[in-house]
C-alpha cells in the first residue's frame, strides 16, 4: 500500500515541475515519503537582486504546491502549510487521506498543467467573458487570496508601474547581470528564460518585461495589441510567508482555470518587485497587499515556445521508510 501511495505522490510532484516560476528558476525541492509529500524552498535559486526577501520564490513554490494538489485529483489531500517554525525551508506537507470525487472541473485543471505556457505575445481584441472572470475570482478566493480586475481608469497606473519597473531594473547593473544569467543558461541547466521565448517590442496597453535587452532572436509580436486583455492583481490581506504561499496557490488556480477556458496567460511580477512601485499598486486595491499581477486574454494562433524544465532526479528525492 505504501509503495502505491508513494508512487501517486511522486507522480504529482513530477507533474508539478511544469509550474511557472520567477525567471523560471524553479526554486523548489520535493521529498516523497511512503505516506507524505514535502515541499521545500531551494534558497540556492533565489534571485538576490529581483527578490531579496524571497517573496517571489515563495509565491513560485505556492504555484508548484497547487499544481501538485491539482495533480492529485481523485484523492482527498490534507495540506499543512509551514508545519515547522524551526525549519523555514519546509513550506508544506501533503498527506493522502482517502479517495475523493475529482469531477470534470478538476480533471480539466489537471490537463491544463500539461498545456499551460506563459504567453508573452499580445492578446487579441476579444474581451474575456464575464462568466470566465467570475470563475477566476472564485478559483483565486478558494486558495486564500483575492483577485482584483484592474478597471480601465486604473490601467494607466499599472502601465506606468511597468514602465517604472523596467527603467529601474535596467538602470541597475546588478539586475542586468542577474537577467543575463537567467536568460543565457546552458542547454543542460533545464531552467531560465531563453531569449527565444521573449517577444519583440511593440505597442502594448501595459509594457511587458524585456527579457532580451542584450539582443537575440525573439518572437514576432504579431498584429494584436492586448486591447481585449484582462489585467488583474492577486492580493492578500497580510504580507507574510503564509500569504505568499496562498498567493502562489491562487495564481496557479487562475492560470489553470484560464488555460482550461482556452485563454492565454502571462504572470507579471516586475510591478511588485520594487517597494515603491508595489506601493503604487497597493493604492488602487480595495485593501491588502499586491503580490503578483497577471495578463489574460485570447491568444494568437500557434503555441508559444515552452521554457525548459529541470530533470526530476534533480528536484525530487525518494525517502524510504
Amino acid at each position: 500500500m505504501n509503495e502505491t501511495v508513494q508512487q501517486v505522490l511522486y507522480d504529482a510532484a513530477r507533474l508539478a515541475l511544469a509550474a511557472p516560476s520567477i525567471f523560471n528558476t524553479q526554486p523548489w525541492l520535493w521529498a516523497v515519503g511512503p505516506d507524505r509529500l514535502e515541499l521545500r524552498a531551494d534558497r540556492t535559486r533565489q534571485l538576490r537582486v529581483v527578490d531579496p526577501d524571497a517573496r517571489l520564490l515563495t509565491i513560485s513554490c505556492g504555484v508548484a504546491l497547487h499544481h501538485a494538489t491539482t495533480a492529485l485529483a481523485g484523492n482527498a489531500v490534507d495540506t499543512v502549510l509551514l508545519p515547522d517554525p524551526a525549519d523555514r525551508d519546509l513550506l508544506a506537507v501533503l498527506h493522502l487521506s482517502g479517495e475523493a470525487a475529482s469531477g470534470r472541473t478538476l480533471a480539466q485543471l489537471r490537463r491544463a498543467i500539461t498545456t499551460r505556457r506563459t504567453d508573452r505575445r499580445p492578446f487579441s481584441q476579444a474581451p474575456v467573458p464575464a462568466h470566465t472572470l467570475d470563475r477566476l475570482v472564485a478559483a483565486c478566493a478558494q486558495q486564500g487570496a483575492h483577485l482584483y480586475q484592474v478597471p480601465y481608469q486604473h490601467l494607466a497606473t499599472l502601465a506606468l508601474a511597468a514602465v517604472a519597473a523596467g527603467a529601474l531594473h535596467l538602470s541597475n547593473p546588478d539586475y542586468r547581470v542577474e537577467l543575463a544569467d537567467w536568460t543565457h543558461r546552458p542547454l543542460w541547466s533545464g531552467d531560465g528564460v531563453p531569449v527565444e521565448t521573449a517577444v519583440e517590442a511593440s505597442a502594448r496597453r501595459v509594457p511587458v518585461r524585456d527579457f532580451a535587452p542584450f539582443g537575440g532572436d525573439t518572437l514576432p509580436a504579431g498584429s494584436d495589441n492586448d486591447f481585449g486583455a484582462l489585467y488583474a492583481i492577486v492580493y492578500t490581506d497580510t504580507d507574510s510567508t503564509g500569504s505568499w504561499l496562498s498567493a502562489g496557490m491562487s495564481l496557479s488556480a487562475i492560470l489553470l482555470t484560464a488555460t482550461a477556458a482556452g485563454l492565454g496567460t502571462a504572470p507579471i511580477s516586475d510591478v511588485t518587485e520594487a517597494g515603491a512601485i508595489r506601493e503604487q499598486l497597493r493604492q488602487i486595491l480595495p485593501s491588502g497587499y499586491p503580490q503578483v499581477a497577471v495578463r489574460l486574454g485570447h491568444p494568437q494562433t500557434g503555441e508559444p515556445p515552452a521554457t525548459p524544465r529541470r530533470p526530476p532526479e534533480e528536484v525530487i528525492s525518494l525517502v524510504r521508510a
